[in-house]
């Protein structure tokens, strides 16, 4: 191995274990795995403790909550559909047959009132984005709606998916259940679970046998703890906000536990990194051999379906729930505000400071993961940790350090 490739390497193990370094004022434990084109880690490493008031080190062997990370899995799979011709992308009569719920479903307004919607929804809508849905830790008048009762995403229920849309269809960006309701589609077109097809039809062909929604009892013995940053700084374990699919048992419990398309799957960082590995071959697995996509589609993912929202990520995102996300006040921010791009579930970065192509595609999970995937270098990667609220500066500043230098490298033609 070039001696340059050493310093790096050294580098970035140095990078994370310092940003681990304090369990409780900085980052209790990570796990950082970096793939190139072959499926060859070029990178992996843990440091720190399994939780804040563990003694276990972090190993490549524990388990994350990958939450929003699902949705790019589930992308996959509604397009793995779409090009068997079983749902189309852009058919909304069909969607809202499958789904009559998005046919009914209103759109909050911010006197708190209900109108009809003014379009159909599709499923390129849900995929991207744009079909009007929120989340209530992202958008304070869907939050206020929901009171006093409430709406919990995570709740392992179906019934929280059945929320008023906070925009018109096709009218807005907005993050929010979009995906979920893609994954309750699946189900009906194929009538199994979501987590049954990703596994048929996904983790298996790719061999990953650790990675699910509803995970295994190895897996949930090397679940990484959750981690709480107190306002003031230190951090506390909490209970964890997915709860019922760690607790479900019996076939009946498991059949009645909600797989959320948009926040649903556990994994080992390196399985996860096999998924990356297959779009940056095309939609092929560079370990298996097995082809999951075709070119065309992965082309289709990576590219921009949103040019009339060139700022989407620019207007801001509120603390709305603030123990599950700090205020965001631009999701990506890029030197010279080029326009902004959303492909099929992920974001275009557009480039940015650490090096990365104008084409590559990224995207996050609650408790601070983070995962890219740059077709055009070769190089794709997931940041894990368990930390929440959402947009904790040390993680991306750990994020920012590690995905500069990996560029640095490739840029020294390392």
């Amino acid at each position: 191995m070039p001696s340059a490739q050493l310093r790096m390497l050294d580098s970035l193990r140095q990078t994370v274990d310092t940003a681990c370094t304090d369990q409780k004022a900085d980052i209790p434990g990570a796990t950082v795995v970096i793939v190139g084109r072959d499926g060859k880690e070029l990178f992996a490493h843990c440091a720190g403790k399994r939780g804040v008031n563990s003694h276990e080190p972090m190993t490549q062997d524990n388990v994350y909550w990958i939450a929003s990370c699902t949705k790019l899995i589930v992308g996959i799979a509604l397009l793995q559909l779409v090009e068997q011709g079983k749902i189309a992308l852009d058919n909304s009569s069909q969607l809202e047959e499958l789904c009559p719920e998005l046919k009914s479903v209103k759109v909050l307004q911010d006197d708190g009132t209900l109108v009809e919607k003014k379009t159909g929804i599709t499923l390129r809508m849900l995929l991207t984005h744009t079909a009007g849905f929120g989340y209530t830790f992202f958008n304070e008048k869907l939050r206020d709606y929901s009171f006093p009762v409430g709406y919990d995403e995570f709740s392992g229920s179906m019934h929280d998916m059945l929320q008023p849309l906070v925009n018109q269809p096709g009218e807005a960006w907005e993050y929010g259940i979009n995906i979920d309701w893609a994954g309750i589609a699946l189900e009906r077109v194929t009538g199994k679970s979501l987590n049954e097809y990703l596994h048929e039809n996904i983790f298996k062909p790719l061999g990953l046998s650790d990675i699910s929604m509803i995970p295994t009892k190895s897996m949930k013995s090397k679940l990484a703890y959750m981690n709480q940053r107190n306002p003031d700084g230190p951090l506390m374990s909490r209970d964890h906000p997915l709860r019922r699919p760690l607790v479900v048992e019996s076939a009946e419990e498991i059949s009645s536990c909600f797989n959320s398309g948009g926040a649903g799957c556990f994994a080992k960082p390196r399985d996860y990194c096999q998924i990356l590995a297959t779009l940056l071959n095309n939609g092929t697995s560079p370990t298996t051999g097995a082809r999951i996509l075709a070119e065309t589609t992965v082309e289709e993912m990576f590219r921009n379906q949103i040019e009339k929202f060139p700022n989407f990520g620019r207007q801001g995102i509120p603390a709305a729930k603030p123990d599950l996300t700090n205020v965001i006040p631009e999701i990506y921010p890029v030197s010279g505000n080029p326009a902004q791009g959303w492909g099929l579930t992920m974001m275009l970065s557009n480039g940015g400071a650490t090096g990365r192509s104008t084409g590559a595609g990224f995207w996050a999970g609650l408790p601070n993961l983070w995962w890219w995937c740059d077709r055009e270098n070769g190089v794709a990667g997931i940041i894990c940790t368990q930390i929440l609220p959402f947009a904790d500066g040390k993680v991306l500043g750990m994020w920012v350090d590690i995905e500069s230098k990996i560029y640095g490298a490739l840029g020294a033609g390392n």
